[in-house]
């Protein structure tokens, strides 16, 4: 590695928060661990320049994980070692849920697969309440109770979490101020794992905006663009304090439990995103969108006779596949077309910036950065801070000078985007005019995004005002443009049913360019990036299925609507043999999710024949368990599907190869599920229904 004056300024200011960023992209390729996990390890093992101590600090966090990160796969092996041991350290999630019946609390370790783990209440009575709701990463040395009169076989020893005990913000603001504004820029670009080196101010700032969410309190972000160019990552993998749902959720557990007399996830995180929305949104209940509205306005919402207020922002992160160039010209169709009819006018109107996410490159292994980066845990809790505890909004108004036409929800949202960059590259100083002329250009360009695709959804002249600018230094006004539609006619001007309002459209045309800023031509996106456009839906209770294409995503804890059907069945038409590798398919539960695998396949698809390669660890295990795939072999003959079943002692990682050319790889294969805490509730045998443990998805053509 060669380093540069920014590494070496990053680590005198900051020693001991700073991280190789190119080690960590060598142990995430290998392990499917949380990236501020593997950041806490190598900044305990790989703090040195020396090529020695990085090679045995590599060697020790490898080590560290094979002997104390929990597999789901190795639940059984792991609570056999504390019982031999007595105990054991693992690093794991873990969860805290109190059992009114009980009167007391039990911990759950995720992956360790215990749910009735003893824990002091010393490990829970803290500020940090996320280990009640979604839970915590941490070392926890779980110890074995001997005592016979227990009921119970664990519990929590020690617990260290893996974030910071205490943040120093003065000391964060002190070490910002020995960077310039664009060092800085770049010190968080490289925090991200990207270098900035390949990247305009522009494309910087595209990035730095993904992060608004998590600096200013209630913004509503959206995000549209091409696959793999790191949406989701951003609310998956930076900040412990955002969570990302892969399917929709309900009411009860977004904003209020009636049942539970308790405020939903809304109340618990910096950041609510939700992942796909461009894939055809699954609506389960309309109220969730209508509680939505209030809240995306507010900041709060009416549930009974109680007002809950919530600080956490809302992102909407998606794919558009549709080519920009034709959709800004057509007459018809707007840059929100892939989302669900149930994101109407009024949430529309909510979002406080549109990020072209079509600008932005898909990931790609020379646009990573080499060079040294903030440990994400800490400059998420700097974030964290920013977000909870400071308030630029009064500083900003008065140093943005609006130009006219601006209603109130466009100046709440230009401005609340202008705070966003403010605290993040100026946490603890006041930037120059000319900086905040940058930043304000930036959001106006974002809320315009927004209201020029309003104007075109509404018949009438509700939006028409698109033409949203400021007064420069000059005092001259400018008007700020998207550079993607600029020159559309069809979006600038857009044609109004007969008998409308033309004096007034012609009333906000664009102004001559000599008045304005130059943009930059529309981007085009490269000929392998134009995929087929999406279906629009027009029933609100009507999914639109995902047809058969290369899936990478992440499955979290708690999400619903993620059944085998759901995950497998766009791949399954046309395969006439399966074969499934999964060393664990031995229990009664996992014999039945096997068993739930294949009557999905005979259910969605033709096959003729399912390969079953797995393994046991004795003949007793091997006896049993043949037995009861023998059953599910006879009952599959009725369908014309032969069912054969080899052993490999060898085998260890989980996979489904299908004969139509499809691979899928699910880190926990069939054990997706969380095990209902009784099988007469809503999701015991409906999967959709029943909430899921987290594991990562990749499907693939071989």
């Amino acid at each position: 590695m060669k380093t540069d004056a920014l590494d070496q300024k990053l680590n005198d200011v900051f020693p001991g928060k700073v991280v190789r960023k190119d080690l960590l992209l060598q142990v995430k390729k290998g392990t499917n661990v949380p990236s501020f996990v593997l950041e806490f390890l190598l900044a305990r093992y790989c703090a040195s320049d020396d090529p020695r101590e990085i090679q045995e600090g590599m060697a020790a966090v490898l080590e560290t994980i094979q002997k104390n990160y929990v597999r789901p796969d190795e639940s059984n092996k792991a609570q056999m070692i504390v019982q031999q041991k007595g105990k054991h350290t693992f690093i794991d999630k873990i969860h805290v849920k109190y059992f009114e019946k009980e009167k007391r609390p039990w911990a759950r370790m995720e992956n360790f697969n215990s749910s009735r783990i003893g824990i002091n209440e010393r490990y829970y009575k803290s500020e940090n309440d996320r280990i009640f709701e979604g839970g915590i990463w941490a070392e926890c040395t779980v110890a074995h109770n001997d005592q016979e009169e227990d009921n119970y076989a664990f519990y929590i020893e020690q617990l260290k979490p893996i974030q910071l005990s205490k943040f120093d913000f003065e000391a964060f603001v002190e070490g910002r101020r020995k960077f310039t504004r664009d060092e800085w820029l770049d010190v968080l670009i490289r925090s991200f794992g990207l270098e900035p080196g390949w990247m305009t101010q522009r494309i910087k700032f595209h990035y730095i905006a993904r992060l608004a969410p998590l600096v200013e309190a209630n913004f509503n972000f959206i995000e549209l663009g091409p696959r793999g160019n790191g949406k989701s990552y951003t609310f998956s993998e930076f900040s412990p304090y955002s969570t990302l749902l892969g399917a929709p959720t309900s009411a009860a557990t977004l904003w209020w439990n009636n049942g539970r007399k308790q405020v939903g996830i809304i109340g618990f995180w910096d950041v609510v995103a939700f992942d796909e929305v461009g894939e055809g949104i699954t609506v389960r209940d309309k109220e969730t969108f209508q509680v939505m509205k209030q809240y995306m306005a507010n900041g709060n919402f009416t549930r009974s006779t109680s007002t809950v207020t919530a600080n956490a922002g809302l992102a909407f992160v998606g794919n558009i596949d549709d080519s920009i160039e034709s959709v800004v010209n057509s007459p018809q169709h707007t840059l929100f077309k892939p989302l669900h009819p149930v994101f109407d006018l009024a949430i529309l109107d909510r979002f406080h910036t549109f990020l072209p996410g079509w600008e932005i490159p898909k990931n790609k292994d020379e646009n990573l950065t080499r060079n040294y980066g903030l440990i994400i845990e800490y400059l998420a809790e700097a974030f964290h801070h920013l977000a909870r505890k400071t308030n630029r909004f009064a500083q900003v108004k008065a140093a943005c000078k609006l130009g006219p036409g601006y209603d109130q929800r466009d100046q709440t949202a230009v401005l609340k985007t202008v705070c966003a960059f403010v605290k993040m590259l100026h946490p603890g100083d006041e930037p120059t005019q000319e900086e905040v002329n940058e930043y304000l250009v930036y959001a106006i360009e974002g809320r315009r995004r927004v209201k020029e695709q309003l104007n075109k959804k509404k018949p009438d002249d509700e939006f028409a005002n698109i033409n949203l600018g400021y007064y420069g230094t000059d005092g001259q006004l400018i008007i700020v443009y998207c550079p993607e539609s600029k020159n559309a006619d069809a979006t600038q001007n857009p044609a109004r049913p007969s008998g409308g309002n033309e004096d007034q459209s012609q009333a906000v045309a664009a102004p001559t360019p000599d008045t304005t800023e130059k943009a930059p031509p529309p981007p085009v996106m490269p000929a392998d990036e134009v995929i087929i456009p999406v279906i629009e839906s027009t029933d609100m209770t009507t999914d639109v299925p995902h047809q058969a294409k290369e899936r990478h995503y992440r499955i979290h804890y708690g999400a619903t609507g993620y059944s085998y059907e759901s995950i497998f069945g766009d791949y399954l038409p046309g395969a006439e043999e399966i074969i499934i590798e999964d060393p664990y398919i031995r229990q009664q539960h996992q014999i039945i999710n096997f068993l739930r695998f294949c009557e999905t396949v005979v259910r969605v698809g033709k096959p003729k024949k399912i390969t079953l390669v797995t393994r046991f660890d004795n003949q007793l295990e091997k006896d049993e368990a043949m037995a009861k795939l023998f059953t599910i072999s006879d009952s599959l003959k009725q369908f014309d599907v032969v069912l054969e079943i080899k052993e490999n002692s060898a085998i260890h990682d989980r996979e489904i190869r299908l004969s139509n050319g499809w691979q899928i790889k699910i880190g926990r294969g069939f054990d997706i599920y969380q095990r209902p805490d009784d099988w007469l509730q809503i999701g015991a045998n409906d999967l959709d229904l029943r909430p899921c443990l987290e594991t990562m998805v990749d499907i693939f053509r071989i």
